[in-house]
């Protein structure tokens, strides 16, 4: 598991670089895409799987949110430092839990509430808005960045929703399938006239974003199966201190106190809300309720 975090905190590196070539977000996303696409069609082949699925209309809104949602977390990547960027990825619990208590009627435990209340603090005390604490609190943030980071975690948390309600349905593959089935055209559709030919530097991070996607998804495959879902997702919060490591390393990006502080409150609210529950159905692993990524 700790692989799978260190392979998606490079992803996040790669992705932030490809920004600083001046290629445009879609493009990196459509790269992406292309590349996960060939091979998800190949896991559903080789498993002898009908590509389409049974609720066609739920497979295509999950691609939908996915797209929409790694739109946002890529431009918050790009935007934002690197740290708080991978930070804001982490409130996804906190809209799991209140999009699950909206769409699926489950009802909330005190760990919700708790996750709910942590991450908002942490939230709030992370980003530094100038409306709570005056306009020259230390390293406030782009709040335009910081509102599309938090909206790609609302997105994060919408689609592990409609996961758990696919995965009664649909194999994994598929809804896997699905995610850059959507994103490629919509990618390509958006871009426009807007694409940029990368530099040879600018291809290579580009294969690399795809890459360290592919590694980080294959490691957290193999981590549930060794592991309890609970056990093994735990430790991919490892990924907000590879994270922080790098964003010193390779973009020389100290983060100043308030961040650890709100970063340490957002994930104490996930492991809580991941670790201390009452007995609930188990998590399908197979269907990767991991955020887009």
């Amino acid at each position: 598991m700790l692989l799978s975090a260190l392979a998606f905190a490079l992803m996040g590196v790669f992705v932030k670089l490809a920004g600083q070539q001046g290629i445009p977000v879609l493009e990196i996303i459509a790269a992406r895409a292309a590349i996960s696409l060939v091979l998800s069609y190949w896991q559903v082949r080789r498993r002898n799987l009908s590509p389409w699925g049974n609720r066609k209309d739920l497979l295509l809104m999950r691609g939908l949110v996915g797209f929409l949602s790694l739109t946002a977390v890529y431009y918050a990547l790009v935007h934002l430092p690197f740290a708080e960027a991978t930070v804001l990825q982490y409130l996804h619990p906190m809209f799991t839990a209140l999009l699950a208590l909206l769409l699926l009627s489950e009802r909330p435990t005190r760990a919700t509430v708790l996750c709910i209340g942590l991450s908002f603090v942490g939230l709030i005390i992370m980003v530094r808005p100038g409306s709570f604490f005056g306009p020259a609190w230390e390293g406030q943030l782009n709040s335009v960045a910081v509102m599309i980071g938090v909206a790609g975690a609302f997105g994060s948390g919408l689609a592990y929703t409609l996961v758990r309600k696919l995965s009664a349905t649909e194999d994994a593959a598929v809804i896997v399938f699905y995610f850059p089935l959507v994103c490629l055209p919509a990618t390509l559709v958006l871009l426009g006239d807007g694409a940029v030919m990368p530099s040879p530097a600018g291809w290579l991070i580009l294969l690399m974003v795809g890459l360290c996607t592919q590694i980080g998804q294959l490691a957290l495959t193999q981590a549930m199966r060794l592991e309890t879902a609970s056990r093994a997702v735990s430790f991919s919060y490892s990924q907000v201190v590879f994270a922080m490591v790098l964003g010193i390393l390779v973009f020389d990006e100290i983060p100043v106190f308030w961040t650890y502080i709100g970063a340490t409150l957002i994930v104490m609210g996930a492991l809580v809300n991941l670790l201390w529950r009452r007995p609930q159905r188990p998590v399908n692993t197979k269907a990767g309720e991991m955020p887009p990524r």
